[in-house]
């Protein structure tokens, strides 16, 4: 008859042992803390660059208004607004406006003025005629007192007293001719007046020409209608010679310089454009924000370096520009986001060896994208964006995984 072996009561103890140790590995593995998935950055050298963005719009260089050169009748305008012109083409004819007409009273005083006026025109001719006259015989009273002057049967002074005669009829003789040509004037003048008592006849068409080459912006007149002198007709401008216009703060134009250089992004179709300062105007315009808040602004003109896209920009489009204000190359530069208040000063979090190491860092100046640092990392540290509470020093991290990749 065979006999069951039995277990040894040290067998026993030591497979309980195994078992309570492994299960308190599992636990201890299971229990313990996670590494935080986070976002982080490298810290690198740069150009910083403290900017000033604020939204502005375009608009021409030279802007050309064509008003009426006179009063009279436009006729109906065959060019388009966006339609090119060169200078001189005509934009439009303008038909003068006739003679308005008179009364049968008016009219008769007209004739009786052309009748006054033919009158002292024959008056001053018999004036002149007399004139002439008097004239031909100082000048041969003269000849004759000369020759009796050398023959010594007269006096020298004789011969002196016909030469002021003959100038004094020769003055009265040019009296006389201005007054005819006077006359003449004022009888051409009431016949003029009395020509519009049948109403005239309007004068010949006037073309109204572009004073520049360019593109029609504006036709303030699109039927054929009466105008008047002065009236505006069309807004003519180059579109390739354009200019930006940014309404900023008046505390930010404070920091803006004439030269300063720019940037204008228009849209995704149009690549950004350089541009330069060239005015800053002298006076500011109160403006209500979209919170309702009254903010003073300052318009400010920006030279745009290079030729714009003429078939894609135009009067009035809005763009978003960005004016450096101060520049400085080579500095230390952290993501703004990566940045932590630690009292009166500031730090960010450092990935050392899987973990999170507070640093404290001298922060020079910041922008809303990053920050110049002069002490506390260097180029080539990764550190921590957005930390908030959850990250603290000696946190255990992982580094979430960029599109595309897979975190280990």
């Amino acid at each position: 008859m065979n006999e069951t072996p039995t277990r040894s009561p040290w067998g026993r103890r030591a497979a309980i042992a195994a078992g309570v140790l492994g299960v308190a590995v599992l636990g201890a593995w299971v229990l313990q803390p996670r590494p935080l998935v986070v976002d982080v950055a490298a810290v690198h050298e740069g150009r910083f660059e403290q900017t000033v963005q604020e939204d502005g719009r375009l608009r021409p260089v030279q802007r050309y208004t064509v008003a009426a050169p006179l009063q009279g009748r436009l006729e109906r305008p065959t060019l388009d607004v966006g339609a090119d012109v060169r200078a001189g083409d005509v934009l439009a004819v303008l038909h003068p406006a006739a003679p308005a007409l008179i009364d049968a009273r008016t009219r008769a005083v007209l004739q009786q003025r052309v009748g006054a006026s033919e009158a002292a025109l024959a008056a001053a001719d018999a004036q002149g005629q007399r004139a002439r006259l008097t004239h031909d015989q100082a000048r041969a009273d003269l000849q004759r007192t000369r020759d009796l002057a050398q023959q010594r049967f007269v006096a020298p002074s004789a011969a002196e007293q016909a030469e002021r005669s003959e100038r004094a009829a020769a003055q009265a003789l040019a009296a006389a001719e201005a007054e005819r040509q006077r006359a003449r004037y004022a009888v051409a003048e009431a016949r003029a007046a009395l020509a519009q008592a049948d109403g005239g006849a309007p004068g010949r068409p006037w073309p109204v020409r572009s004073p520049v080459g360019g593109r029609i912006l504006k036709r303030h007149v699109d039927s054929a209608v009466p105008v008047n002198v002065g009236q505006a007709l069309f807004e003519i401008a180059d579109l390739a010679q354009l200019e930006a216009v940014v309404d900023v703060l008046s505390a930010d134009a404070l920091r803006i310089a004439v030269g300063a250089p720019a940037t204008v992004s228009v849209g995704p179709a149009v690549p950004p454009l350089t541009a330069r300062v060239a005015r800053i105007d002298p006076t500011a315009f109160t403006k209500v924000s979209a919170l309702g808040v009254e903010e003073q602004r300052v318009p400010v003109v920006l030279a745009l370096e290079g030729p714009p896209a003429e078939a894609i920009l135009g009067d009035g489009y809005r763009v978003e520009a960005r004016i450096v204000v101060s520049a400085q190359e080579r500095v230390t530069l952290v993501p703004t986001g990566a940045l932590v208040r630690d009292g009166a000063g500031w730090q960010v979090l450092v990935v050392e060896g899987g973990r999170a190491v507070a640093r404290q860092v001298a922060l020079r100046d910041r922008n809303a994208d990053v920050a110049w640092i002069t002490d506390g990392v260097r180029a080539g540290d990764t550190v921590v964006l957005y930390p908030g509470q959850l990250v603290r020093d000696g946190q255990r991290l992982r580094p979430r995984a960029a599109p595309g990749q897979v975190s280990g």
